[in-house]
């Protein structure tokens, strides 16, 4: 096909890009006076949110880095600052390690104008997720991660990490672990109560010399998670380990995660010396049971039961290590 024929539609493609663009920043209500209902710009609003981001990792940010992270000329960016300096929401105080930088912080007002954006801004984005269904959601968030890596390329966009839980982390897991079951598959509250047992279990009963738990996390955003402890020796015999509460946020499903956590769990368990690992599941949850299957787990038992407000079939599974 010759340049000529192939103009009309890359300027089709060149429209179509730029009309999202148009729907995309009014949404977002990018083009109003101030950002959120406030008095300040998307661009100061920008400035105000890496400031804090830098604080909450321990850098000393200057102007030259602000500059950088984000693509901003020096004379915009400067005038950008003098604005907030002039608000009372940025400090500069003399660099530690260069005293030919100026290190740039956020005030205490600044913190609070900061703090008071950010809710206003993920209220709003929970607002508009809230009226999509949870298959909706997927789709939305896949469509705006396929944009990310394609525009900047997979290396830039935010990798998934796995961490140790921290306070906070297993009231997000009994809670993701009632609402998504909800959703899923029907059940009740009685799963939800499940889960909250099995949290604080481990919560009242961790070893850290013979268990541990994975939160899944990207750009600060928890995805998954996934728990190993010791099964009771009276039940399970000694010297084995038992895989709980796997749970893969819809939208991290497909990229792999849910065998990662998987896998982590074995690793941890070899090097316990750990002999088997053992699991309980149901019949349901195909998905789950792909990745068992798939690690190697064997199907060792299945039991009907009524639990949750359903009619079930539960299986253990086993690795032997």
């Amino acid at each position: 096909m010759t340049a000529a024929a192939d103009a009309p539609a890359l300027d089709q493609r060149v429209a179509a890009v730029r009309r999202f663009g148009r729907f995309y920043t009014q949404h977002l209500g990018l083009l109003d006076d101030g950002l959120l209902a406030t008095d300040h710009s998307l661009s100061e609003a920008r400035v105000l949110w890496e400031l804090a981001h830098a604080e909450e990792a321990g850098q000393a940010p200057t102007a030259s880095w602000l500059a950088a992270q984000l693509a901003l000329d020096a004379g915009y960016l400067s005038r950008l600052l003098r604005r907030l300096r002039e608000a009372g929401l940025v400090g500069v105080s003399r660099s530690a390690t260069d005293a030919r930088a100026q290190q740039l912080s956020l005030t205490a007002e600044g913190r609070r104008v900061y703090a008071a954006m950010d809710c206003a801004s993920s209220s709003q984005v929970a607002h508009w997720l809230e009226a999509l269904s949870e298959p909706e959601q997927s789709r939305l968030l896949a469509a705006m991660q396929t944009v990310q890596s394609l525009l900047v390329g997979s290396s830039s966009a935010p990798m998934i990490t796995l961490r140790d839980p921290r306070p906070g982390d297993m009231g997000w897991v009994v809670q993701r672990h009632g609402a998504l079951y909800a959703k899923e598959y029907g059940w009740n509250q009685a799963f939800e109560a499940l889960a909250a047992r099995v949290s604080a279990d481990f919560l009242d009963h961790f070893d850290p010399q013979r268990e541990r738990g994975w939160i899944a996390e990207r750009d600060g955003e928890n995805l998954g998670c996934v728990f190993l402890v010791q099964a009771p020796p009276a039940e399970y015999g000694d010297n084995v380990a038992r895989l709980r509460m796997l749970l893969v946020e819809p939208a991290a499903r497909g990229l792999g995660l849910g065998r990662r956590l998987v896998d982590e769990c074995e690793r941890f368990a070899r090097d316990k010396g750990y002999r088997k690992i053992t699991l309980w599941t149901n019949s349901v949850l195909t998905a789950a049971r792909a990745i068992y299957r798939k690690a190697g787990y064997r199907l060792v038992k299945q039991e009907p039961h009524h639990s949750f407000g359903h009619d079930l079939v539960g299986e253990t599974w086993e690795l032997d290590l």
